[in-house]
């Protein structure tokens, strides 16, 4: 797997695509933090890290509203070949504020919104909506 937060983002909007209460995706420390990001902004409903060592997974409880999806949709902004930064004042919103991006910043991951609060650029990994 060349792209595995792209491979993550893709597991989840399958499961939802065919309402699956939850979806395992394999551990790393940047997906579980994309995950409590994700969570915090209201996109998922829960996080868990089950097993050990070999066999971590992440658990997402997805989050549905009326039998719908709560992410409709996401774009890969940065990918393995071609990496994108922007600067903090050319952070735009996403959907008009109905959507989010994620920023790999010098202080953690952020979304788009507390970027610009902190004044600090970075990579932009994805929008989501």
């Amino acid at each position: 797997m060349t792209d595995p937060i792209t491979d993550m983002l893709n597991r989840i909007t399958n499961a939802q695509a065919v309402a699956h209460p939850t979806v395992d995706v394999p551990f790393s420390k940047l997906k579980y933090e994309i995950a409590k990001l994700l969570k915090s902004k209201g996109f998922i409903k829960k996080v868990e890290k089950k097993g050990r060592k070999i066999n971590k997974v992440i658990e997402i409880t997805l989050k549905y509203t009326d039998k719908i999806p709560d992410i409709s949709g996401f774009k890969r902004i940065s990918k393995p070949g071609q990496r994108i930064y922007v600067a903090w004042n050319k952070i735009r919103r996403v959907r008009s504020g109905f959507g989010m991006a994620m920023i790999s910043t010098s202080q953690g991951l952020m979304s788009n919104e507390q970027a610009r609060k902190q004044k600090i650029g970075g990579e932009i990994l994805f929008k989501i909506w």
